[in-house]
């Protein structure tokens, strides 16, 4: 992972610079070049400007002879007048170069549409042409390439109009050499070429440095995740960076995966251990009966033995339903009435119950979705619960409250004290030790009963029942 960052953190710069290199250069050539333009103006403006050009006498002119100053003067038909050593015995420019000597036009435009600096045109003819005596405003600046010697060079020239006294008109074309400034792009371009792969390693090393410091927490997770998962220990933990970034939310939801993962293994041991333990009594009371009536067939307790029987089927569905449960399975889709489902179940249980539950129930549907076997071995543990508990009186209310449908068991036992509410739902929990297992169960009523409740999502709770025992309220949405 800091291999790949650090050539990813290094190819983004690296285009960046490039594309701000580029443009930089650009910009660097566009500025020099147009100082070398207005240089060539300059000496385009000292020539026509000159005295003696103005009187018209434009072999007494005083010319550049500098390699890097190119002068040369013309009048309207494209005779060269006067023209430095460099450009001596040489036609006009306008007549090999791009560039054509500027024709008569309006004050502020220019042939071809190419830019101008302009001012007032005060001093022009009524054809753009500058007045006896003047120099005119007007000029057009060019990139040309000049032979000179035995060699080529780029040349920024300025053309420049003027008009003599006695109204003869002339061309002034100055050039300013580029080499200089081609020189000093050069060396810029080669600087940002050497320095590039330099500023490429640091950018690459810093971005492994800083990579593999941000992801050193993560191989501590990394290394004690492993340990963990060698010594099969789940009450470690992996540790918590002081930092409230991303790598420390994740320690913190690894930490807490690993205690609900400890809390899920530590309650299937428990469930295992709790479940051989209620398995041994029965069967050993069955191996104890059997053995017995293999010897004395006339002592033999069939009514006992099949009571035991019962007692270890009843275990042993209850300890698959919870496995189901605990593996995830989900409840039917389908509607279950359950105002109708009470009245069925307090129905069939009816010539066995030792109290007779009293019901109440709308006389309309009251439907929600999910297992109507599930739903119907949930109310039957509460009735059972409550049949152990009640003292003279079981009710049962059905009714609609807002979106949900609310089912509620109470009697008028003893009740269940507030800090003993939670733990009767945990699994193989009885709050009368002294009570037999005959008589109070295996203690998986309750946890199954919120168990499947809480698959259909809903919410099973406890608390005191009017009449001062207690209330199991279930609460389920309702189907629409």
């Amino acid at each position: 992972m800091r291999a790949r960052a650090a050539l990813a953190a290094t190819a983004v710069v690296s285009i960046a610079l490039v594309a701000a290199g580029i443009l930089v250069v650009a910009v660097l050539q566009h500025n020099l070049t147009e100082r070398a333009g207005l240089e060539a103006e300059v000496t385009a403006r000292t020539v026509a400007g000159a005295q003696a050009a103005l009187n018209g006498d434009f072999g007494t002119l005083d010319l550049p002879d500098d390699e890097d100053d190119l002068v040369q003067v013309a009048d309207a038909t494209g005779k060269v007048l006067a023209a430095g050593d460099e450009l001596r015995g040489r036609p006009v420019l306008s007549d090999y170069a791009p560039a054509s000597a500027p024709t008569s036009a309006p004050a502020g435009t220019s042939s071809g549409g190419r830019h101008q600096d302009d001012d007032d045109n005060d001093d022009h003819g009524h054809d753009g042409t500058p007045a006896r005596g003047k120099v005119g405003t007007e000029v057009e600046r060019r990139t040309l390439t000049v032979r000179v010697g035995d060699e080529s060079h780029a040349y920024r020239f300025a053309a420049v109009r003027g008009t003599t006294y006695d109204g003869r008109t002339y061309t002034v074309y100055a050039g300013a050499s580029l080499a200089d400034e081609q020189a000093t792009s050069d060396q810029v371009v080669r600087a940002m070429l050497t320095g590039l792969p330099c500023l490429l390693v640091v950018v690459a090393a810093v971005t492994w440095l800083v990579t593999r410091r941000a992801l050193r927490p993560v191989e501590g997770i990394r290394a004690k995740m492993a340990e963990i998962t060698g010594s099969g220990d789940l009450a470690r933990r992996v540790p918590e960076p002081d930092s409230r970034d991303e790598i420390a939310r994740l320690a913190r939801t690894t930490n807490q995966t690993l205690a609900a993962l400890e809390q899920s293994v530590e309650r299937q041991h428990r469930f295992v251990a709790d479940a051989s333990h209620e398995l041994r009594s029965p069967i050993a009371s069955l191996r104890t009966q059997l053995e017995v009536a293999e010897q004395h067939p006339e002592l033999l307790d069939v009514p006992d033995l099949l009571q035991d029987v019962v007692r270890l089927q009843h275990l042993a569905a209850d300890l698959l339903l919870l496995a189901r449960l605990d593996a995830g399975e989900r409840p039917a889709d389908t509607l279950v009435d359950l105002a109708a489902l009470v009245r069925e179940e307090v129905a069939r249980r009816a010539r066995t119950d030792r109290i007779t539950p009293a019901v109440t129930a709308a006389d309309t549907a009251l439907e929600v979705k999910g297992s109507r076997n599930q739903l119907s071995r949930v109310l039957g543990n509460l009735l059972d619960n409550a049949q152990r508990h009640a003292s003279t009186g079981i009710t049962v209310t059905v009714d609609a409250v807002g979106d949900a449908v609310v089912l509620t068991v109470a009697d008028d036992g003893n009740g269940v004290a507030p800090a003993d509410r939670t733990r009767v739902f945990e699994r193989f929990v009885r709050l009368d030790e002294g009570r037999s297992r005959d008589e109070g169960g295996a203690g998986l009523g309750l946890a199954i009963a919120r168990d499947v409740v809480r698959r259909h999502d809903g919410t099973l709770s406890l608390t005191d029942s009017p009449a001062g025992g207690a209330a199991f309220r279930i609460s389920l949405r309702r189907a629409h």
